[in-house]
């Protein structure tokens, strides 16, 4: 017969043979904080994986875009914050004046993303030195790439804006993915 203290320390396993069992080590003293500790405050700082203001565009057609879940028919500006109707019916009327918007605006914007239909236009270098004067960079590409670009730009943090004309001809909707 074992003794009574060995049968604390130790159980039968299956083959008959004693094994140890492993307890926690007792503590004889309570961990309080020290003065310095109870005066101190602590702060948090709350990460958000999306800011809820963020302006992406999940859809596009030749009707509109969709930005945020709203609609909104026809050229596009986007700015941080607002979206707001284009007066513009194509890339040709593209010009100082139809640009103004993006540089009035507070936060100052970065870069505009510009959107011009269906396919890849040069515009006007005097446009983009112009832009670049007052220290915005402006990224002419194909509506679809612009629409991508922006959200790209949007979800690295960046201050940028974006101005779109739908694309003519096929429907692209859901083609962005949504965030």
């Amino acid at each position: 017969m074992a003794a009574p203290g060995m049968l604390a320390r130790a159980t039968c396993s299956a083959f008959g043979r004693l094994r140890p069992v492993f307890r926690q080590p007792r503590r004889w003293h309570r961990l309080t904080p020290t003065d310095d500790e109870l005066y101190v405050r602590t702060t948090i700082s709350l990460l958000e994986k999306q800011n809820p203001q963020d302006m992406f565009i999940s859809n596009y057609s030749e009707r509109g875009f969709t930005i945020r879940g709203d609609k909104v028919l026809g050229p596009v500006a986007i700015v941080p914050r607002s979206i707001l109707s284009w007066d513009v019916a194509g890339p040709e009327d593209i010009n100082k004046e139809s640009l103004a918007l993006f540089y009035i605006f507070e936060p100052k914007i970065e870069i505009v993303v510009l959107g011009v239909g269906n396919e890849h236009i040069k515009l006007d270098p005097e446009l983009h030195k112009f832009m670049r004067q007052k220290g915005i960079a402006l990224e002419v590409q194909d509506t679809a790439h612009a629409c991508a670009t922006f959200n790209y730009l949007v979800s690295e943090g960046r201050v940028a804006g974006a101005a779109l004309i739908p694309p003519k001809g096929g429907v692209k909707e859901g083609l962005l993915v949504q965030r």
